[in-house]
C-alpha cells in the first residue's frame, strides 16, 4: 500500500497559499503529520479525502488515481475530522449498526460482527448501550474510530485527534490508534510532539503549506545527535543566550530559572552541558530555520 502525493498545490480565494507544491509518499504504518496551529494540516487531510480539490497535482491511492476516481477511492478511506457530529440520543450500538447499513452492509448478523469487532478494538464495548452523548471527549474519539473502521479501510486519516483529551483520554486512544495502524495507512495530523514520538514509524515536518522534513522519528534524533546544549540561566540572562546563540527552546525549571537548549556544532561556550537530543529539538530546529532538519550535517 502506498498513498503518493506530486506537486500538490491550493491556494484559498482570500489569497492564502494552505499547500505549496506537497510531495510525499506514505506507506503502511502509523505516519505522523506534525506541524503548529495553520501549518496546512488540516487542508492537507481535507485534500487527500477529497473534501476540497487542489489547484494542482496529483493524488494516488495504490493504482487508484484519487482525484478522478473519487467514488472508488472513498470506498477504501476512513475519515476523522477534528470535528465530526453523531445523533446524541442513540447508543453506540444502535449508530454503528446505524452506519454499517449506510455503508450497505445490509445482513443483520454481517452487521454485529463488524459492530462488536469495531467497539471491541475501541475499546467501548462496555458502554456500547450508552449514549454517545453521555461519553467524555475521548470516548467519543474512539466512537469516531470505531464508525470509520465499519468499512474496513485501508487508508486513515485523523485530523487532530488528541487535542483537548485528558492524559488518560489520550493515552487509550493513542493505543486505539497504534493497534489499527498495524494493518493500515494511518496519517495522524498533529502538533503534539510526543503524540508522534509515541505513536509514529514515520514521520513528516509540515509549515506554511511545505513538507520540511520526512524520516523516521529516530532518523531526525539522530542528525541531532552530538549538537544539543543546555544550559541553566535566570531569566535576565536569558536575552543575552538568545542574542548570542543558536536557541533551540527554553523551559522553566522548579527554581523558576530558565534551561536554555542550544544547537551548535560544538560546544557554544563556558557553562553549556551536552544534552541528548529529542524529537520535540528536532520540531523546533526545523521550524525555528525554517528548512529542513537533513541540511543540517551529521557528525
Amino acid at each position: 500500500m502506498i498513498l503518493s502525493l506530486n506537486n500538490v498545490s491550493k491556494t484559498y480565494p482570500n489569497g492564502v497559499k494552505a499547500l505549496d507544491d506537497v510531495t510525499i509518499d506514505i506507506k503502511a504504518g502509523m505516519f505522523g503529520l506534525l506541524g503548529p496551529n495553520g501549518a496546512g494540516k488540516s487542508s492537507l487531510m481535507r485534500t487527500i479525502a477529497t473534501l476540497q480539490a487542489p489547484d494542482s497535482g496529483s493524488i494516488h491511492f495504490n493504482d487508484i488515481d484519487v482525484l478522478n476516481d473519487k467514488i472508488e477511492f472513498r470506498k477504501t478511506l476512513g475519515y476523522l475530522p477534528q470535528e465530526f457530529g453523531v445523533y446524541p440520543k442513540m447508543s453506540a450500538h444502535d449508530l454503528l449498526h446505524y452506519f454499517a447499513s449506510l455503508k450497505g452492509i445490509s445482513k443483520k448478523s454481517d452487521r454485529n460482527a463488524i459492530v462488536d469487532k469495531a467497539l471491541e478494538v475501541t475499546n467501548l464495548s462496555e458502554v456500547r448501550n450508552k449514549h454517545v452523548a453521555g461519553y467524555s471527549g475521548g470516548m467519543k474519539q474512539r466512537f469516531g474510530i470505531a464508525q470509520l473502521l465499519l468499512n474496513n479501510p485501508k487508508l486513515i486519516i485523523v485530523d487532530e485527534p488528541t487535542a483537548g483529551l485528558d492524559p488518560a483520554e489520550r493515552h487509550r486512544f493513542l493505543n486505539v490508534l497504534r493497534e489499527i495502524g498495524t494493518n493500515h495507512i494511518v496519517i495522524f495530523s498533529t502538533h503534539i510532539v510526543d503524540d508522534v514520538k509515541e505513536l509514529c514509524t514515520d514521520m513528516a515536518i509540515l509549515n506554511g503549506g511545505k513538507i520540511l522534513s520526512q524520516s523516521t522519528p529516530k532518523q531526525m534524533v539522530k542528525i541531532l545527535e552530538n549538537k544539543v546544549w543546555s544550559i541553566t540561566v535566570s531569566r535576565e540572562q536569558a536575552e543575552d543566550i538568545q542574542s548570542q546563540y543558536d536557541v533551540i527552546s527554553s523551559s522553566y525549571n522548579e527554581d523558576n530559572n530558565l534551561i536554555v537548549r542550544v544547537y551548535g556544532d560544538e560546544i557554544p561556550g563556558s557553562g553549556f552541558q551536552p544534552t541528548p537530543a529529542t524529537l520535540e529539538d528536532v520540531y523546533f530546529t526545523t521550524l525555528n530555520r525554517n528548512e529542513p532538519v537533513e541540511n543540517l550535517q551529521i557528525a
